[in-house]
């Protein structure tokens, strides 16, 4: 089974009410087996619109990414973060196909 991914693009616009949001956020992901595969960081937006910040979030299959979305730990932390930023974000169904190159 493939694992699953959440997506995140964000603009914060009052810093110390989203660290309100982080520490919140983070009861959901530890209940739910969530690991941060990118949070913040260097990027360049080589094509496109881009927010200022990027998180990749990944979790060990889709149903349970999407139970954490559905949470009541995670609907409390968006009441954190709706004041404080503003983003888009995705909830995606990892890929365990063929690859190119035959690997």
């Amino acid at each position: 089974m493939p694992k699953a991914y959440w997506i995140g693009r964000v603009d914060v616009h009052d810093p110390e009410q989203y660290k309100q949001y982080v520490a919140a956020n983070a009861v959901a992901f530890a209940k739910y087996g969530a690991r941060f595969l990118v949070r913040g960081g260097a990027f360049e937006a080589v094509e496109g619109t881009a927010r200022a910040r990027n998180v990749v979030i990944e979790f060990p299959d889709y149903a349970t990414a999407l139970a954490c979305w559905n949470s009541p730990e995670y609907q409390h932390a968006i009441t954190l973060r709706l004041p404080a930023a503003v983003g888009d974000i995705v909830v995606i169904e990892g890929y365990d196909g063929p690859q190119p190159g035959g690997a």
